[in-house]
Parts: structure tokens; C-alpha cells; sequence
């Protein structure tokens, strides 16, 4: 079967790439490189069963070639990126959304939409199933990101109730691994670079905010399953452990064994104070749940950073 996914050059994206190759899917690769790199898919270089398209999915794409299945991931992910991009993101959540479920309504193809745990914005229930409706500020500055999500889930399940189009929904919970971009403003990918350069660990706040880390193997494999269950409605993909900001500094210090301090910075605006997903119905649908703790999957991480510093001093030195 031929699959299409967007944001495909992206983080999580490119893992997504590879779990659907290795199964013996063909894949077609949408980016248009706003936040994705070519980096991410050069090992797929010649292959025959993997297609890639630069495009920007906010306007309408055609395929000639039948798909069997759209997965739509394009979009800014970290508040970096979707604050620089504060429109885009808006219109890849929209237009991009729109024009993926027509494609898959023309295709007649199962279509899966990546959300996004920040539906549940700054939560008053906690841990977050997916019954809770979410504490979202629409005009705030994460608003840009939230809402695109917010309505790309209300206008996938309007396709699947007015059109009848085969959907899913996967919301998902903080994720980290390798490719991630060194400075694309997560959590994780800052406190990893700033331990390895002996840099002072940015803590926004007290650091005792918390949040439920998902290593990429684990989210890859749930929603890879859920792509293949029959269920339409959002499902929390996520690692349910939860941890304070400055427990994740120490894990991060302790498995790079970086002297650095830490340092405290205001809090940003509308920042979730807490955030765990409740994963019962995954564990239920999908027989999923997540097996690489905090711990491990910083020690997998932390190598792949490392090289990446090392390529990026390599290619800041001057030629003497």
C-alpha cells in the first residue's frame, strides 16, 4: 500500500517514515522545510518505495497516484517555531488540514491527524483524558497553535461524520529523541545542548511544572497502531510519568555528566502548569503503552546531540 505523510522531513515525521517503510508500506514524503530538514530523510536517498514532494500543504496537492492513506503532521511543533510562524501554523492547521482531507476524500483513503496534548492547554483536570474539553486562551500567544489544533480535530471529525472518511486522531504528548532540532526550543533538546556545551540549564518558572516525556520509539509504534485500529476518536498517545522540569534537568545533568547550574526565567505566557496523559484508552484500542523510561531515553538521546555539536563547531570554525 502507498501512504501519504506530511511534515514528513520534520522530527517525529521522519521517524514515522521509516515504521511505515519497514512494514512494507510506499510512502510519499510531504515537507515544505519551514521547520524540517532533508538531514532527517537522506538515508531513504534512492530508494524505490520512497517518494518525496517539496510542497507547502496550505495550498491544494495533487497525486496522480493512488494513496490508501494520509497522515497529516506538517505543522510548527515547539513554541519556538510556532511563535516565529504564528501564521502558518495558524494556516497548516486550517487550510492544511482542508486540503489533506480532500485529498484523502478523493483518494478514498484513511486519513490520521497529528494533535496535539496542547488541546488540553493549561489543564484543570488532571491527568487528561479525552473526554476533557480543554483550558485553551484563544488570544494568547500559544493560541496560534492550540486553536489550528483545536480546529483541524473539529474539521477531521466533519469529514468523518458528514463525508463518512475513515479518520483518526492522535494526541500527542511531549515526545523527544533523535533528530530533533538542537535549537527548536523544547525542553529536552535545550537542556541536552546546554548540558554538553557546560552552559547554564534554562528553567522557566521554579521548575516545578511538570510534564510526561514520550521517547519517539514508543509514539511512533502507538500511533502506528492506531493508524490500523478502527476507532475515530482522539486518543492520548503520550508516556504517563510525570516529572517536574527541574527532575528532568537533573536526569539530563546526571546522564551527560555536564557541570552546569541552573537558572531561573520567567514563566511564559499561558504555560501549562501540568500536563500527564491519561492513557486507558490506548492501553485499551491499541494494546499500547509506552516501554523506554525518562532515564533510558535520555541516555539514547543524548549521543545523537553530541554529534550534532560536534558537527555544528566543525562547520562554524574558520578555514585557516
Amino acid at each position: 500500500m502507498r501512504i501519504l505523510i506530511t511534515g514528513a522531513a520534520g522530527f517525529l515525521g521522519s521517524h514515522l517514515v521509516d515504521r511505515f517503510l519497514a512494514a512494507g508500506y510506499k510512502v510519499v514524503g510531504v515537507d515544505n522545510f519551514i521547520t524540517g530538514s532533508w538531514k532527517n530523510l537522506e538515508h531513504l536517498q534512492g530508494r524505490e518505495d520512497f517518494f518525496f514532494i517539496r510542497h507547502d500543504v496550505s495550498k491544494p496537492l495533487f497525486l496522480a497516484e493512488r494513496v490508501s492513506g494520509v497522515l497529516h503532521f506538517a505543522s510548527p511543533a515547539s513554541p519556538v517555531d510556532y511563535l516565529e510562524f504564528p501564521i502558518q501554523t495558524l494556516k497548516v492547521g486550517s487550510l492544511g488540514t482542508h486540503n489533506m482531507l480532500g485529498l484523502a476524500k478523493a483518494h478514498e483513503a484513511r486519513f490520521l491527524l497529528a494533535s496535539t496534548s496542547e488541546v488540553y492547554g493549561d489543564p484543570q483536570v488532571h491527568p487528561q483524558p479525552e473526554t476533557y474539553w480543554g483550558h485553551v486562551n484563544p488570544v494568547g500567544p500559544r493560541g496560534v497553535y492550540d486553536e489550528a489544533k483545536r480546529f483541524a480535530e473539529a474539521m477531521t471529525m466533519a469529514y468523518h461524520r458528514y463525508h463518512g472518511l475513515d479518520t483518526r486522531i492522535v494526541r500527542i504528548f511531549n515526545t523527544y529523541g533523535e533528530r530533533m532540532r538542537p535549537a527548536d526550543g523544547r525542553v529536552v533538546s535545550n537542556f541536552i545542548v546546554q548540558a554538553l556545551r557546560n552552559e547554564p540549564l534554562t528553567l522557566y518558572g521554579d521548575g516545578s511544572q511538570t510534564r510526561s516525556f514520550c521517547y519517539v520509539e514508543d509514539q511512533v509504534e502507538g500511533i502506528f497502531r492506531l493508524f490500523h485500529a478502527d476507532y475515530s476518536e482522539p486518543v492520548n498517545i503520550g508516556n504517563p510519568d510525570e516529572f517536574t522540569i527541574r527532575e528532568l534537568a537533573e536526569v539530563v545533568l546526571q546522564e551527560t555528566g555536564s557541570s552546569s547550574s541552573l537558572v531561573n526565567l520567567p514563566l511564559p505566557v499561558d504555560d501549562p502548569k501540568v500536563r500527564r496523559p491519561d492513557i486507558s484508552r490506548a492501553r485499551r484500542l491499541l494494546g499500547w503503552e509506552p516501554k523506554v523510561g525518562l532515564r533510558e531515553g535520555v541516555r539514547r538521546t543524548v549521543p545523537y546531540f553530541r554529534h550534532r555539536i560536534q558537527e555544528d563547531d566543525a562547520r562554524a570554525r574558520p578555514i585557516v
